[in-house]
């Protein structure tokens, strides 16, 4: 790009900032996008001949700057949403379709293991509270939780196969 072109772009700095600002709504990203618009275009030298014409080019490639960024945060908020769901157990479809041996095979560990599984991963009770009830440490809990999901899985992996090692979804095994 040439040093004049350059130059008006620079001179322009403050208009370009305010122009993503009120389409980004965010002062910090507004000032990357722009900068990494300076340096793409600055680089490329893409820049049209025409000096009047510089200044709208520049705005389109801003404009289609934003919107990519716009469209990246969209897809990553869509993409946390889902994982927040899976995490919070609001997937059902999943949920019912999970094996159905773990139930069964929890009952065949030692009670103690039992009982954690039952009140950290089902009811939901943290393992603070879990200890709490039990009067005994949270470390002492967390290594209860633990050594049931362990055991569980061994228990898993012999009575269910690679079924186990893939997740126990869509569970085949009798």
């Amino acid at each position: 790009m040439k040093d004049a072109a350059a130059e008006t772009l620079v001179a322009n700095h403050r208009a370009f900032l305010r122009f993503l600002e009120r389409r980004l709504g965010d002062k910090a990203l507004a000032e990357d996008v722009l900068q990494e618009a300076f340096a793409k275009n600055l680089e490329k030298g893409s820049a049209p001949r025409d000096d009047e014409a510089l200044i709208p080019w520049f705005y389109r490639a801003l404009r289609n700057a934003a919107v990519d960024v716009k469209r990246r945060r969209g897809a990553a908020n869509r993409a946390l949403d889902r994982f927040a769901k899976e995490v919070d157990g609001e997937d059902e479809p999943a949920r019912n379709t999970v094996c159905a041996c773990i139930g069964k095979l929890a009952k065949t560990l030692k009670p103690e293991y039992a009982q954690a599984l039952q009140r950290v991963e089902i009811d939901g009770a943290s393992v603070k509270d879990y200890a709490a009830e039990h009067g005994i440490t949270a470390n002492s809990a967390a290594v209860r939780v633990f050594r049931a999901r362990e055991a569980l899985r061994k228990q898993l992996t012999k009575s269910c196969g690679t079924c186990a090692k893939h997740g126990c979804v869509d569970c085949s095994c009798t």
